[in-house]
């Protein structure tokens, strides 16, 4: 597995990037609209594509700490250089804690935990009306609702934040670092 290098990102690196940002970009986007609209008919997809993001995530994040942060591609300011690395963070932990607080909700409200049609944490069916769930800890899937509604919202903020700063590298600094996270040479 190559590493990345001031002048161009490797493979693995461009990879998780787009994978996780689009992905979490369309759960972010869904699990807005289920909630503004109240339909709910999505959940078994959100449920299994968050399963997917967090474990590319997970993997995106491991790969970020093996392989270090990215020098930057030009000489910025220190509040620049301070505001891309938060928002880094932001990204990084974002994508990881809003799958795993979606995963505490659903199980802890005794909902399932479904992957594509199969369920890799079964629902809590009430035996008396086994259309009905029963929670398993309710007050533990309210905080963790709460930290997904959050973060959620924080999560689009740092995008934002994050594509802002790129078309600005791209358009104002014209500096390769968009180019770089497309996987091209900028040396």
């Amino acid at each position: 597995m190559s590493a990345d290098s001031k002048f161009q990102f490797s493979k693995i690196t461009v990879s998780l990037h787009w994978l996780v940002a689009i992905l979490m970009i369309a759960l972010l986007a869904v699990g807005i609209y289920m909630t503004e609209n109240h339909d709910y008919s999505l959940y078994p997809l959100h449920k299994s594509f968050g399963v997917v993001v967090l474990v590319f995530a997970f993997a995106r994040a491991v790969w970020r700490v093996k392989n270090g942060w990215p020098v930057p591609a030009g000489n910025y300011k220190a509040w620049e250089h301070m505001l891309a690395g938060v928002i880094h963070w932001v990204l990084i932990f974002g994508t990881l804690i809003l799958p795993v607080s979606g995963i505490i909700m659903s199980l802890m409200g005794g909902h399932n935990v479904p992957f594509f049609g199969f369920d890799l944490i079964p629902a809590n069916h009430d035996p008396v009306n086994p259309q009905d769930v029963l929670p398993r800890n309710e007050g533990l899937s309210e905080v963790a609702g709460e930290v997904h509604e959050i973060v959620g919202y924080l999560l689009i903020a740092a995008i934002i934040l994050h594509v802002a700063g790129a078309l600005k590298h791209h358009i104002i600094d014209k500096d390769g670092t968009l180019q770089r996270m497309r996987g091209k040479n900028i040396g």
